[in-house]
């Protein structure tokens, strides 16, 4: 096992601390876990847990375990690389961006949020379908956004439905959360249909999750939204979103792109 100790921690942002120890497996050269495979344990007041990377809910209860494990232990840039191709696409297009009005998608626990915020953007709600993550974010970055919704995006209450149209979005962001079942692509779709036209669209899928052998449906919608021009990149770039657990570079595409039409449901039954 490799052990990180971190006591009391004190990250960027995050608001409260806790005495824990992750420990990542140490794992036989044969042996490769896919990336919705990977684990850690976890010892925390005495007790020591297995949990699995995908478990969010489970990583947020402990404060500052997220940004130890995934940003620390991990070296994930997805965020910060995000914001400064944002940042440079803006720039290139001359749009303001105390213009944009963001839908931040799979939100975590505010940390795609809080870096969107300091390009100067002045509206930022959030969604995501876990209430863990939305208790976290008001334990640890409880400013970063103007409302943060829990809903599942392929099935919102008409009250839901109502709060994110009247919010007039025209940005939507969505960060290293697509492809694993997270965020299926009838989320995505149902999310970025609620983005106005014009509008922007700045997200990352990892770039097994865009060959023609894809099983998560994202490949065949990406590559259609691209050739029906619904979108149009304005900035694109392949990237390492972070280290698995083995230590290899887990390869990302990042797009900044113009959203031109609504995408019909039936692209993605």
């Amino acid at each position: 096992m490799t052990i990180i100790n971190s006591n009391k921690l004190t990250l960027s942002g995050v608001t409260s601390s806790a005495d824990f120890e992750v420990f990542l497996p140490e794992l036989d050269g044969d042996l490769l876990l896919d990336q919705d495979e990977e684990w850690c344990e976890v010892l925390v007041d005495g007790r020591r847990d297995r949990i699995r990377f995908h478990d969010y809910h489970r990583i947020y209860d402990i404060p500052g375990m997220y940004e130890r494990l995934f940003y620390d232990m991990l070296e994930c840039v997805s965020p910060r690389l995000v914001r400064d191709l944002l940042a440079t696409a803006l720039a290139d297009h001359a749009m303001n961006p105390e213009n944009l009005r963001v839908l931040d998608v799979g939100a975590g626990n505010g940390m795609v949020g809080e870096e969107i915020r300091t390009l100067g953007v002045e509206t930022v709600h959030g969604v995501d379908i876990l209430e863990e993550a939305a208790a976290a974010t008001r334990r640890d970055r409880p400013n970063v956004y103007d409302d943060y919704l829990v809903a599942d995006l392929t099935d919102l209450t008409l009250e839901q439905h109502d709060v994110l149209v009247h919010a007039d979005l025209n940005t939507m962001t969505t960060v290293a959360a697509l492809g694993f079942g997270d965020i299926p692509p009838a989320a995505f779709v149902g999310a970025f249909n609620l983005i106005e036209t014009p509008g922007l669209l700045a997200f990352t899928i990892k770039d097994d999750f865009l060959r023609d052998n894809d099983p998560s449906g994202f490949s065949r919608l990406i590559q259609r939204m691209l050739a029906e021009k619904t979108i149009v990149p304005l900035a694109v770039k392949h990237y390492r979103h972070r280290l698995s657990v083995h230590g290899k570079p887990l390869d990302y595409i990042a797009f900044v792109a113009r959203k031109t039409g609504d995408v019909p449901v039936a692209w993605v039954r």
